[in-house]
């Protein structure tokens, strides 16, 4: 075969590939897998078992709930769990049975339950023992319960909170969220090697907050191609947030790096 007809042959296969790779979100997620972690497994679950459908997407709350007292199924997200939920056991038991034992024995707090459209299902032989200790896992990362202890990273989760981020990089940052488009399909979280590879410095860091990007990511020929075409973009905050509220942020996702918050979960 002549040395031009190899070049075509050899265009047409590169060609071949990187369509399929585009083309193919699926392929992509097999081949670049996200990292796989208790909470992102529970919100999965959540999701699974229909938990949205009651609880709002994300678990944010807003369906209404004629008869009940508060007059809508409440959230589960941004501390809203402190009003009904006072220990992991509390959460394992609204799961199975509907409420924890405390509650299901009070007579009031039964008649409430009883005149509300909708009541909170008893998930007790749906679920694995793993599934459930999964749902807690998500439950606990997305209640807004686990803060830091040092008043920097404190305000920056605070901040977090305030504007959503976790509904981008998953439940506590877990990552995983689609985006269409993206190199890997989906939506890098704050700890793993999708982070070690994005955020290689301190400065990156900043700029990933302040900027939205990083040089070396969207100016590379090929990072620059998936970063350009992703659906969902890092909002550059530095516009829009002053100085001291971009490194409460910044020390808030270093934190969330660093792990030590993983024992808080049980």
């Amino acid at each position: 075969m002549r040395e031009g007809t190899w070049l075509v042959w050899g265009l047409a296969i590169v060609a071949a590939l990187e369509t399929g790779w585009l083309a193919y979100p699926t392929v992509r997620r097999v081949v670049l897998s996200v990292e796989e972690t208790p909470a992102s497994r529970g919100h999965r679950v959540a999701a699974e078992i229909g938990c949205f459908a009651c609880h709002g997407p994300e678990g944010g709350g807003g369906t209404k709930n004629p008869g009940s007292q508060e007059g809508e199924v409440p959230a589960f997200t941004e501390q809203t769990q402190m009003m009904y939920v006072k220990t992991t056991d509390d959460l394992r038991e609204y799961i199975l049975d509907g409420a924890p034992k405390r509650r299901r024995e009070d007579p009031d707090y039964r008649a409430r339950m009883e005149g509300a459209a909708l009541r909170m299902p008893a998930y007790r032989g749906l679920v694995s023992a793993r599934q459930v200790e999964d749902l807690v896992a998500y439950l606990r990362a997305t209640s807004g319960q686990i803060l830091p202890d040092e008043a920097k990273a404190t305000r920056g989760g605070e901040l977090a909170l305030e504007y959503h981020c976790m509904s981008c990089h998953g439940p506590f940052g877990a990552g995983g969220v689609p985006n269409p488009g993206s190199f890997k399909g989906y939506i890098p979280g704050f700890w793993g090697d999708d982070y070690d590879e994005l955020v290689r410095s301190d400065d990156e860091l900043h700029q990933w907050i302040a900027d939205g990007e990083i040089p070396r990511i969207s100016q590379h020929p090929i990072g620059g191609y998936f970063f350009r075409r992703q659906a969902a973009k890092m909002p550059a905050y530095g516009k829009l947030l002053p100085p001291d509220d971009i490194e409460a942020l910044e020390a808030y996702v270093e934190w969330i790096h660093a792990g030590a918050w993983k024992a808080k979960l049980n």
